[in-house]
């Protein structure tokens, strides 16, 4: 049982500080950074990590566990209750390393993390219209 979720919050984003909680445990679990069993951070830890209030991490974790990600233990933590991972997803699949390489090429042909961003935003939107939204 591990639990290496670190939480980086961007308060310009626009996204309520819970989302952003749930958009990246959803992602840590997407790509096997986090699994069934696994503890997530009590939000005290989150607080001192992060500046934000423990009841908006208990917020984020109550979304979590409504949409059957996670459980709250009395006492114990809250847990991971299902992975979202896909074998293609994870950080040691063919997509995953072709996706860094890109990226690194990317870099090292001066783009920006915004170009790379917006870029990337293009194809996606291109490959899947109906997703736009995600």
């Amino acid at each position: 049982m591990k639990s290496v979720v670190v939480f980086r919050i961007d308060r310009r984003s626009g996204i309520a500080t819970y989302l952003q909680i749930v958009h990246q445990v959803e992602q840590a679990l997407r790509m096997g950074a986090l699994e069934e069993g696994d503890r997530l951070p009590t939000a005290a830890q989150v607080a001192a990590t992060t500046k934000v209030n423990p009841n908006t991490t208990l917020k984020a974790y109550r979304e979590l566990e409504r949409a059957g990600l996670a459980e709250v233990r009395q006492g114990a933590g809250t847990f991971i209750t299902r992975s979202l991972a896909q074998p293609l997803t994870g950080p040691d699949s063919p997509l995953h390393s072709a996706l860094s390489e890109w990226i690194r090429q990317a870099h090292a042909e001066g783009l920006s993390g915004q170009d790379v961003t917006a870029l990337f935003r293009a194809a996606f939107e291109a490959t899947y219209p109906s997703d736009t939204n995600a």
